[in-house]
């Protein structure tokens, strides 16, 4: 039997549905063209490096899908960032969503002198210089859009799982995608925060021997943060308030919410309480991504160390 690809495309997108479009872009080296990919294994038609003049054709008459993504890259030729938003206002609210792949420079740095490109913001002058310039050029891109990914300690893999909990479908509103997230003040907020909530008023396990090499996600640290006189009452007015505020969020169109749980080192109880609200909102039927930015960077480093070892 031949497969129906409409069987396996996004949900919340009947095949009789506007298309959603979903506008990929970002710094060069920060895994557009890896995203592009990954949307086009979950059934969405994609085209990379589009000129921005041929979108509003490309649009035009009947729909051929419900779900289509289109690369957006600064080398086109009538690329602007004024084209490009001057674009996204004339598709109306709610057509069209725009994901941004970002990454901090000294990373971009590092993937440019490991292949020895050169940068195409700078092709006779260094790639510090490319990098710079294409940070400011595209500012108001990045603060407009609905979805931002920092792709900075991510692998190829870990970008299109992260593609797929956006994307896949599912949830109780697959239009309002939530990523919950833990980090150390100690290495500032992570980029694109909507909210943000501190936990470190409450007792950190970090001065308990038995829990200090243990983070949040596991049972005994969960147990002695929630063990904190103050834990509960905290935790269930985040939720609630969270939960109040989603509804309200999808009627206003918004597509993304990002929310952070900071502490001291990143791995104790931002962790409990980010892997706690991912799981409740989880369970109320919200889609969700939770990212544990320390732990992450911590399993990257041990992966790096062993595979120098070897």
């Amino acid at each position: 039997m031949t497969e129906n690809p409409s069987d396996n495309l996004p949900e919340d997108l009947p095949p009789t549905a506007a298309p959603r479009l979903v506008l990929v872009t970002g710094p060069s080296g920060a895994g557009r063209s890896t995203a592009i990919r990954a949307l086009e294994d979950l059934r969405y038609e994609v085209i990379d490096n589009i000129p921005l003049s041929l979108v509003p054709r490309l649009l035009e008459g009947e729909p051929h899908g419900p779900a289509l993504a289109l690369g957006i890259d600064t080398r086109n030729r009538d690329f602007s960032v004024a084209a490009f938003l001057d674009l996204v206002n004339s598709l109306g609210e709610g057509r069209v969503e725009i994901l941004y792949l970002d990454s901090n420079a000294d990373v971009l740095l590092k993937r440019y002198s490991e292949t020895r490109r050169r940068h195409p913001m700078a092709p006779a002058e260094s790639p510090a210089q490319g990098i710079a310039r294409e940070f400011d050029l595209l500012e108001p891109i990045q603060q407009r859009a609905d979805i931002k990914i920092d792709t900075s300690e991510m692998t190829v893999h870990d970008l299109k799982a992260e593609i797929g909990r956006w994307y896949g479908g599912g949830g109780k509103d697959s239009r309002l995608a939530l990523s919950i997230h833990s980090f150390s003040y100690k290495r500032g907020l992570p980029r694109g925060i909507d909210m943000v909530f501190d936990c470190r008023f409450l007792r950190n396990p970090y001065w308990d021997p038995a829990l200090r090499g243990l983070d949040g996600r596991s049972s005994e640290v969960s147990a002695y943060v929630a063990a904190d006189q103050r834990h509960d009452a905290f935790f269930n007015k985040v939720r609630d308030l969270t939960l109040l505020l989603l509804p309200a969020y999808v009627e206003e169109g918004k597509s993304h919410l990002s929310i952070g749980f900071g502490c001291t080192g990143g791995q104790h109880r931002s962790v409990t309480l980010a892997e706690r609200l991912g799981n409740a909102l989880a369970d109320a039927g919200w889609q969700v991504s939770i990212r544990h930015r320390e732990l992450e960077r911590r399993d990257a480093q041990i992966g790096a160390e062993a595979q120098a070892g070897t």
